[in-house]
């Protein structure tokens, strides 16, 4: 006769099945890689695929096993100084624009470190004590974080190979190019008034996306859709990057130092418009999303079309009546805390609290986010500068009218 099935024993499988499903596909990630493509960090804000496949497997024998599995044996006592991001709490560390001259310890012991890891996270996750509420938590936040550099993982090897002269094909699988849907370009309308913001209900969320609270929006518009290749090549080509206008002065300053005159991995040949992706060298498909802009370029563009970039609580607001998840979108919002937003104590509360200066939050989701990261509360943040996520835009605009359809 079969033995039933306990609660707490299918609570259990269930997070062990999740964590070996989070490990294996950021194996599986790295896995069209050679060596030589795992060690080169070629920009300071790119880490090379064999640290991200390390640092992940830090997090839960530093976060969990090292205190709470009995018994654990640590695999290499120099792996915390090598491995640590930028928790000053848990001590010194490589430096960020060091992380590609760590050719040791080589990748085939990086992947032993991951096994041994792996091994003892499924032995401890057996474990009651792996259910205690502290334990559990910490355990999830290690799957989010690592499902947060599987997609940091596919922007650093798009970055890696971009940069190579001869493009070299990720995986000829690898489309980014998703139209938006037909037929549903154009404005929405939203009515002004009181608005809820932040994360709410069961699931898993960061701390950032709360304390839920309320905000007043004046009507306004946003667009449908964001905004495609097609529209921005018209801002290049009507001499967006050279009008002084639409830029802010910061904006002005980095096209001048960087010489920009495109988003990233896009250029012309021969007359045509290209752009490098993960499957190789490909012609713009005019119809897709913008990708692979910054803020300045984002801001300038909405100034171009006599609109602005949205905050981030009308986009939060809006979300539910448009498709969004093609590419990340800049808001014109500061990332800064919530009112009633609580750092978690301990080197957890470094994870994203210590970051809200400086930045800009983006909304939404791009081909390479997790598909549990796809919600409408997830605030995702970069300095105006950056543009090598998959970055795009959508525009907004205040409404004289409380017209909605």
């Amino acid at each position: 006769m079969a033995q039933p099935v306990y609660e707490k024993d299918s609570e259990l499988h269930a997070v062990e099945h999740s964590y070996r499903e989070v490990r294996r596909k950021t194996e599986n990630i790295c896995a069209p890689m050679h060596p030589e493509d795992c060690t080169v960090q070629p920009a300071v804000f790119v880490s090379p695929p064999k640290w991200h496949l390390a640092h992940t497997t830090w997090f839960f024998e530093t976060f969990v096993l090292k205190r709470w599995a009995e018994g654990y044996r640590e695999f290499h006592p120099d792996f915390g100084y090598l491995f640590n991001s930028y928790y000053e709490t848990l001590g010194k560390r490589v430096a960020r624009d060091h992380r590609g001259e760590l050719t040791r310890p080589p990748l085939p012991e990086i992947l032993a470190y991951r096994a041994h890891v792996d091994e003892a996270m499924v032995r401890f996750l057996a474990t009651e004590r792996s259910t205690e509420p502290e334990a559990a938590s910490l355990i999830e936040i290690g799957l989010h974080h690592e499902m947060q550099h599987q997609e940091l993982l596919y922007t650093d090897i798009k970055y890696i190979l971009g940069t190579n002269p001869t493009y070299p094909v990720y995986h000829p699988e690898a489309r980014e190019d998703r139209p938006g849907p037909v037929g549903e370009r154009g404005d929405l309308h939203v009515n002004g008034g009181t608005a809820p913001v932040g994360h709410t209900g069961a699931g898993f969320s960061y701390d950032n996306e709360h304390a839920r609270h309320k905000v007043y929006l004046e009507p306004f518009s946003i667009s449908a859709q964001p905004v495609t290749y097609g529209e921005y090549i018209e801002f290049i080509e009507e001499g967006g990057y050279r009008d002084h206008r639409l830029w802010h002065a910061d904006g002005w300053d980095w096209l001048h130092e960087s010489g920009v005159e495109a988003p990233m991995y896009m250029f012309q040949k021969n007359g045509t418009w290209v752009r490098f992706t993960l499957s190789g060298l490909l012609e713009v498909n005019m119809d897709c999303p913008v990708m692979h802009v910054n803020f300045y370029e984002a801001s300038a563009y909405a100034a171009f079309a006599g609109r602005r970039l949205p905050t981030e609580a009308e986009w939060e607001t809006a979300s539910a009546r448009f498709s969004w998840g093609q590419s990340w979108e800049w808001t014109g919002s500061a990332y800064l805390p919530y009112p009633g937003y609580m750092q978690p104590k301990g080197a957890v509360g470094e994870y994203n609290g210590k970051f809200m200066v400086n930045q800009m939050v983006l909304r939404g989701a791009s081909p390479a986010t997790y598909p549990g990261h796809s919600r409408a509360t997830y605030r995702n943040f970069f300095q105006p500068p950056c543009q090598w996520q998959f970055t795009g835009i959508r525009t907004a605009a205040l409404q004289n009218s409380l017209k909605q359809t």
